[in-house]
């Protein structure tokens, strides 16, 4: 079996201080589906002009199933769950987690109350995994993440009408105020729960140590509340909010261009 060749950085690229950030759901690929040829082409083409990330919520498994499993290889910066286990060149970097910083004690009572209340809700369908631990998070889901594609749809525009996912994540700021937690909401069936600090915005220190100065971030989520708010926002980045993966590409290219 041949071995997949490791991308490497180009010396061509003409702004050595410049990299285009990349979300990945809503972004990079339609929510929780495979990145599309005409993407993978796109991005190929980008990695030529100019350096290129991504940085996601979900973890590395996650990522290998929407964007290859080579893709780890294929983007000069590579950072999963918000940065918190990071790859440049292919290589990690250091990781830490979200037990080292809560302690078992407190991350227990954070997971049991998120049991407890989504035992009393009702919802048009519920089905299994509701909380899925990650390295640097919790991802919690009120349908649970191994509802089918037509349930998922079903239940983002359930949510959108009752906001269930919003009074679930304001209920948890109020019972725990003290554990200096961030709430996140993205995709279509679920929120993040993480320390505060850990946002997307986790991963600019990498870039910045490494001398960007000019960090263009492309996501869907930057509305207030959303996983792409913070980065968007951030004095260090450039953001560029966008709709769709073909969006995406129609506003690289002006960025490109500009």
């Amino acid at each position: 079996m041949a071995t997949e060749k490791k991308f490497s950085l180009s010396d061509s690229r003409p702004k050595k201080d410049r990299i285009f950030l990349f979300d990945v759901d809503g972004t990079l690929t339609i929510a929780r589906k495979e990145i599309d040829s005409d993407m993978k082409a796109f991005m190929e083409d980008l990695r030529s002009k100019a350096y290129v990330g991504v940085v996601g919520g979900s973890d590395l498994p996650k990522q290998l199933e929407q964007l290859g499993d080579n893709c780890v290889n294929e983007f000069d910066y590579f950072f999963t769950q918000n940065g918190l286990v990071s790859f440049k060149k292919g290589e990690p970097l250091a990781s830490t987690s979200i037990v080292e910083f809560l302690g078992e004690e407190k991350l227990q009572k954070l997971i049991n109350f998120i049991l407890g209340y989504l035992a009393k809700i009702e919802l048009p369908c519920k089905r299994g995994t509701f909380i899925e631990y990650r390295t640097g998070m919790l991802n919690v889901s009120p349908i649970g993440r191994g509802c089918s594609r037509s349930e998922r749809n079903a239940f983002e525009e359930y949510d959108n009408k009752t906001k269930v996912r919003a009074t679930m994540v304001e209920a948890l700021k109020k019972e725990f105020a003290d554990f200096k937690l961030t709430y996140s909401i993205g995709g279509q069936i679920s929120f993040d729960v993480f320390p505060e600090g850990w946002d997307k915005t986790y991963c600019l220190p990498f870039l910045e140590k490494d001398g960007f100065k000019e960090i263009h971030f492309f996501g869907d989520k930057t509305y207030k509340g959303g996983n792409d708010y913070e980065i968007y926002t951030d004095k260090r980045t450039v953001g560029h909010s966008v709709k769709n993966p073909a969006d995406t590409r129609a506003q690289v290219t002006a960025a490109l261009n500009a």
